[in-house]
């Protein structure tokens, strides 16, 4: 063909079917494809430029936004609506996916090799990231104002929830590892009583209480009644404020 009807064009971009950086240098007529054949002479900038801004269009399914890593957005969303002061960066997915080109190219390398398909990028630990772009200080305060988990008396330790517009963040935990504690346990150094899902051995959600105290001395006995008779093998004292926290099942009182 004469060089007077075809050109040549290096065709580098984001093929979304196959889910990778396409780098093909191809002869064409126009807009018709006579021919193609591979390059590898992008750039490292062209290349990760090509994958921030594929992750900014289709971020949603080429990262792992596993749970941890919506917990933490979670977590961090609250310790900013408690304290404006702060400036705590913002972790929301669409800010994100907007500003990705500013947060994920240093993860995009490893070693001499570029991370340019979906399952690369799937593999990038996304709440490591995240949690390394706040500041080390910012981060202690944060871990002190909004603990990832409580220990109750059991010695066990409880996934506290942040959940996204809750008016209290949410410890589900099995109402006999409670035994023992007075009073709500709280967050934001004792500002934000927990909201406590207490449930049954069996996990079922039995009541939902922010005054511990005032459960134990009142709606408990009635919970108790029909605890007992679901779990007779199990531990339901009458004092539970003064009683021993327990796993699984302990001689009950007669």
């Amino acid at each position: 063909l004469s060089s007077d009807f075809t050109t040549q064009y290096d065709n580098i971009s984001w093929d979304s079917k196959h889910g990778c950086v396409e780098m093909q240098q191809e002869l064409r007529i126009g807009k018709l494809i006579i021919s193609s054949k591979p390059i590898h002479n992008a750039s490292t900038e062209q290349i990760i430029n090509i994958v921030c801004e594929a992750v900014k269009k289709e971020g949603l399914s080429l990262l792992n936004w596993s749970e941890e890593v919506q917990h933490l957005q979670r977590r961090v969303a609250t310790v900013a609506a408690w304290h404006p002061e702060m400036q705590v960066p913002d972790l929301s997915t669409q800010h994100l996916l907007d500003t990705v080109s500013q947060w994920l190219p240093l993860y995009l390398i490893e070693g001499n090799r570029i991370i340019q398909n979906s399952v690369e990028l799937k593999k990038i630990n996304l709440r490591e990231v995240l949690w390394n772009n706040i500041p080390y200080e910012l981060q202690l305060t944060i871990d002190r104002l909004a603990p990832t988990h409580l220990q109750v008396p059991t010695g066990s330790h409880i996934r506290i929830d942040y959940r996204t517009g809750a008016e209290a963040p949410v410890l589900s935990v099995r109402l006999q590892e409670c035994f023992g504690i007075k009073q709500t346990p709280c967050v934001n150094e004792g500002r934000q009583p927990l909201l406590i899902e207490l449930l049954s051995p069996g996990f079922k959600p039995v009541q939902l209480t922010q005054d511990l105290h005032s459960f134990w001395q009142n709606a408990y006995f009635e919970v108790r009644k029909e605890l007992r008779r679901r779990y007779p093998k199990h531990y339901w004292p009458e004092n539970p404020m003064e009683a021993e926290a327990v796993r699984g099942v302990k001689k009950r009182e007669k």
